[in-house]
């Protein structure tokens, strides 16, 4: 098993120590920040047709995602987040796979 599959199957034995049951949407992006404790920063862009000027614009958007304990993720990792129950105040989605690896830097 290469080390992604692994650590892929450590997060979901993760997630459900921690009670974490995903559900609902589920979104892929790119993290953008890791300075908050069990928190990354998620940044997903995406398309939106505007019929009045019949042209797509690129749109982004950030959310913020729990990461389980012993997991860690970089800046630059594409990463599978889905929506669960409310952790805090801005957290309600957790990070349930790590589809990519970033740069090192």
């Amino acid at each position: 098993m290469s080390s992604l599959e692994e650590l892929n199957q450590k997060l979901q034995e993760r997630i459900k120590e921690e009670k974490l049951l995903p559900r609902g949407t589920s979104v892929r992006g790119t993290v953008v920040s890791t300075k908050a404790k069990n928190t990354v920063t998620i940044e997903r862009t995406f398309i939106v047709h505007i019929p009045k000027y019949k042209r797509y614009m690129r749109k982004r958007s950030k959310i913020h995602a729990h990461v389980p304990d012993g997991i860690s993720l970089k800046v630059g990792d594409v990463v599978v987040a889905q929506q669960t129950r409310k952790i805090s105040k801005t957290k309600a989605w957790v990070v349930t796979k790590v589809v990519k690896r970033g740069e090192e830097q």
